[in-house]
């Protein structure tokens, strides 16, 4: 059989005539340079089988130099995977792309983008800067894949002395807020600084939680708070403090579920401490946040998803229902005299605190009739 027939063989089996074509012209091109004839990456692969099953390894060499230097759309990316691999050493080349890549290089990446992340850069690098923070965390979240990389002590060091640089700065800006009486949060470099941050130290809380290495953020932000809830209150409540207010409470809320789901465990005092600082505050902001979101046009960027507040005021019950009844009755009493007693509804806290007074001296009674019987004198 001669090529020409061969090829109109392989032509009725992959069912591209176009395909077959082309590889009589490569087999017949004299001065070498095929560059004209692939007409993208699909043809490419076509000719590539084609050229596999009549063992031309010239005409393989060159479809796998074009396939491995041109750049792939994703649908050609899944159909070359599909292909390519049955093809065998001579089609390796067009995969190197999609290979794994060894961990000394992705912890170095991993690095360098946790260092970048965690900068304060100027301006107009703050898109560069978020598609880094996207990309860690996608490199950490476990989905269908099992995370890019296992952190380990290194670098767990590592991303707590980012975010130490990162707090630095903060605290630097929040100290210098809360004891100037010339500046405000009200100036515009003020707010566009202090809400950069914030954002940042939302984001970091993410990072923080899939490494399992929130106590120290949690002690720092523990630390700072009554300063940034004074220097918050000094802002004129225009739309720029409000969502800088925002910021602070999305913060807090990730700090109070470490706190209140006994990720980061705390002795009560500052359990107690933590709760007179932020839930007032929260009280308050909330119906601001509520307002402007239905009456500013820009409420888009106000908007704090619905879920966020369930799971903070659920946070606000679970960190009240562990102090000790004593300290539970000083924060349900303030909340029953409180103008602002909607949200966050301690309803369900203050039901447990009812049935667990109620029946204490009976549960307890019993308990300690146990324990004589367990110990006799």
């Amino acid at each position: 059989m001669d090529t020409t027939d061969k090829v109109e063989k392989v032509a009725c089996v992959i069912g591209d005539r176009s395909t077959s074509d082309v590889v009589v012209r490569l087999r017949t091109q004299e001065d070498g340079s095929v560059d004209d004839l692939w007409h993208g990456v699909r043809n490419a692969l076509g000719v590539l089988q084609v050229a596999v099953e009549l063992g031309c390894p010239q005409i393989v060499t060159a479809c796998v130099n074009y396939l491995e230097a041109v750049t792939w759309e994703e649908a050609e990316e899944e159909e070359i995977l599909k292909i390519v691999p049955r093809m065998g050493l001579p089609a390796e080349p067009i995969l190197a792309r999609l290979q794994p890549v060894n961990q000394s290089a992705i912890i170095n990446i991993f690095v360098s983008a946790i260092r970048f992340a965690t900068s304060s850069p100027a301006a107009q690098m703050n898109d560069l800067k978020s598609s880094a923070q996207e990309q860690l965390e996608y490199m950490l979240t476990e989905d269908d894949d099992a995370p890019l990389l296992t952190a380990d002590d290194d670098i767990k060091h590592e991303v707590k002395d980012c975010v130490n640089r990162l707090f630095s700065r903060f605290n630097n800006s929040l100290i210098a807020l809360f004891c100037s009486s010339t500046e405000s949060l009200s100036e515009a470099g003020n707010i566009q600084l202090f809400q950069s941050y914030l954002t940042d130290l939302s984001w970091v809380c993410q990072i923080l939680s899939k490494l399992e290495i929130m106590r120290e953020f949690v002690e720092y932000w523990f630390d700072a708070s009554e300063k940034i809830v004074k220097v918050l209150e000094q802002g004129i409540s225009t739309t720029e403090v409000i969502e800088i207010k925002l910021r602070a409470i999305e913060v807090t809320s990730k700090v109070l579920e470490a706190i209140g789901y006994g990720n980061v465990i705390l002795p009560t005092t500052k359990r107690l401490q933590v709760l007179k600082v932020w839930l007032p505050f929260v009280r308050v902001t909330k119906p601001l946040i509520d307002s402007v979101t239905m009456n500013c046009e820009n409420a888009m960027v106000l908007k704090l998803d619905g879920e966020l507040w369930q799971s903070l005021e659920s946070t606000f019950v679970s960190i009240i229902l562990a102090l000790p009844s004593g300290d539970q009755a000083e924060v349900l009493t303030e909340w029953l005299e409180n103008e602002y007693m909607r949200y966050p509804d301690l309803t369900e806290a203050f039901e447990v605190w009812c049935y667990r007074s109620k029946v204490a001296k009976r549960r307890l009674s019993v308990l300690g009739d146990e324990h004589a019987v367990t110990n006799p004198i």
